[in-house]
C-alpha cells in the first residue's frame, strides 16, 4: 500500500491524498460503507458500485468469523470473491464488537474470551488468531487487535487498557510476519490509537503507534458516547502526532457534521453504520438538514426525495411515496433510504476533497455545517 499526500488546506488541517493498494486507488478523504456480514445492508453490489460508488468498504472480523466462518471464506477465495466485490476492503479487528459484548466477555493479557451473540458458544480472540482470521478474510487493510474502552472510563483503567493495546500491537506485528498471505495480493496492517478522552494518554498512544512505523494508522475508542467536543479535542491531539505521510483512519465516526469537522482536523478515512442504520429508521441526511420521512408532513409532498439527485433514487421517487413505503413497512422504503444516505455520504467526502484541492475547504465546511444542522 502507498499513500500520496497531494494538498494540505491552508486554513485547516484537511488533506487530499490517494491510497493505492492491489485492489485500486482510494481518493481521500473517504467514507467506507459498512458491510458487516459481507453485505452493505439492503444494497446490491451493482448499486453499491454504480450508484454509491465507494473506493473501499468495510467488513467485520467478529461477524465474519462467526458466520459464514473462515473455512467458507477461504474456499471462496477470500471475502472479495465471496461477495463479488473487486474494489478495496478494510476489516476491523473485532475489538469494538468484543467491547460491545461487555456482559459476555472476559479480557485478559492473553486475549478476550467471549460468548457468541448467536448461539452462546465460547470463543477466544488473541492478537495472533485475529491476524490469522484477517489473513483468511483477505481484506486489503487489516486492523491490529485492541481494546476499545467505554465512555466514561476511569483514568487508571484507560491507562492499563492502552498499554495492553500496545503490547497486543507488538504481538500482532510479530505474528503477521510469520503468517503468509492467503491470496495473491498484499495486506496492510493499521495499528489503533487508544487512551479514552485523556489527553496525556492519547499523546502517549499516538507516539507509540507512530513509532510502530506502519503504513497507516487508526484512531479508536471515540464516538462511543462522549460529547462531540471531546471527540474533536482527542482527534486534534492525535493527528498532531501521527505522521503526516500516512493515512489516518477515525473508526466509527459519524454524522455528516462529525465527518467534516474531523476532516478539518486531518483525518482521511471514516466508517460508520449511521447512514444505513438511520436510513432503515426513516432518517435521511441531506445537504440542507435531516428529514424524518415518517413524519405526517411528507404524506402529500410529491417533490423528489432530494433534488440534488446524487443517486437515482433521489429523483425517481417522491417524499410522499417514500413516506408511504415506511408507513406500510415495505422493504423497498429501507432500501431507497439506504441508497440515498450512502450516496449522500460519498458525495460529501468527495465534495470536501474538491474544496481542499480548490483551496476553499474551510469556508465551504463552515457553510455546510450550518446548513446540515437542521431538522427539515
Amino acid at each position: 500500500m502507498t499513500f500520496d499526500l497531494h494538498v494540505k488546506d491552508a486554513q485547516s488541517q484537511a488533506r487530499a491524498g490517494t491510497i493505492t493498494t492491489d485492489h485500486g486507488v482510494i481518493e481521500t478523504p473517504i467514507f467506507m460503507p459498512v458491510g458487516t456480514v459481507a453485505s452493505v445492508k439492503g444494497v446490491h453490489q451493482r448499486e453499491l458500485k454504480n450508484d454509491i460508488n465507494p473506493d473501499i468498504i468495510l467488513g467485520n472480523t467478529y461477524h465474519l468469523y462467526l458466520r459464514p466462518q473462515t473455512p467458507i471464506l477461504e474456499a471462496a477465495g477470500g471475502l472479495h470473491k465471496f461477495m463479488n466485490w473487486d474494489r478495496n476492503i478494510l476489516t476491523d479487528s473485532g475489538g469494538y464488537q468484543v467491547y460491545s459484548l461487555s456482559a459476555n466477555r472476559k479480557i485478559k493479557e492473553e486475549g478476550v474470551r467471549f460468548k457468541s451473540h448467536i448461539d452462546g458458544s465460547y470463543h477466544t480472540f488473541t492478537p495472533e488468531n485475529v491476524m490469522e482470521i484477517q489473513r483468511s478474510i483477505g481484506a486489503d487493510i487489516i486492523m491490529a487487535f485492541d481494546e476499545c474502552t467505554p465512555y466514561p472510563c476511569d483514568y487508571h483503567y484507560a491507562k492499563r487498557s492502552m498499554h495492553m493495546t500496545h503490547r497486543w500491537l507488538d504481538r500482532c506485528i510479530k505474528h503477521l510476519e510469520k503468517t503468509p498471505l492467503k491470496y495473491d495480493y498484499n495486506q496492510t496492517l493499521f495499528p489503533i490509537v487508544q487512551g479514552s478522552t485523556y489527553k496525556d494518554l492519547r499523546q502517549q498512544s499516538a507516539e507509540y503507534i507512530a513509532n510502530a512505523g506502519a503504513k497507516g494508522n487508526a484512531i479508536g475508542g471515540l464516538s462511543v458516547g462522549e460529547p462531540a467536543e471531546e471527540m474533536y479535542a482527542m482527534t486534534d491531539v492525535v493527528c498532531s502526532i501521527l505522521p503526516e505521510d500516512k493515512p489516518r483512519y477515525l473508526m466509527g465516526v459519524g454524522t455528516p457534521i462529525n465527518i467534516l469537522e474531523n476532516i478539518a482536523l486531518g483525518v482521511d478515512m471514516f466508517d460508520c453504520v449511521m447512514p444505513t442504520r438511520n436510513a432503515r429508521n426513516g432518517m435521511l441526511f441531506t445537504a440542507h438538514g435531516t428529514i424524518n420521512i415518517k413524519n405526517k408532513k411528507w404524506e402529500d409532498d410529491f417533490s423528489p426525495i432530494d433534488d440534488m439527485g446524487i443517486t437515482f433514487v433521489d429523483t425517481e421517487y417522491s417524499k410522499a411515496y417514500l413516506k408511504h413505503l415506511f408507513s406500510v413497512n415495505e422493504l423497498l422504503g429501507k432500501q431507497i433510504a439506504t441508497i440515498h444516505n450512502l450516496g449522500f455520504y460519498l458525495w460529501l467526502v468527495r465534495e470536501a476533497r474538491k474544496h481542499i484541492l480548490a483551496g476553499d475547504f474551510r469556508t465551504w465546511k463552515d457553510k455546510m455545517v450550518k446548513q446540515m444542522d437542521k431538522r427539515l
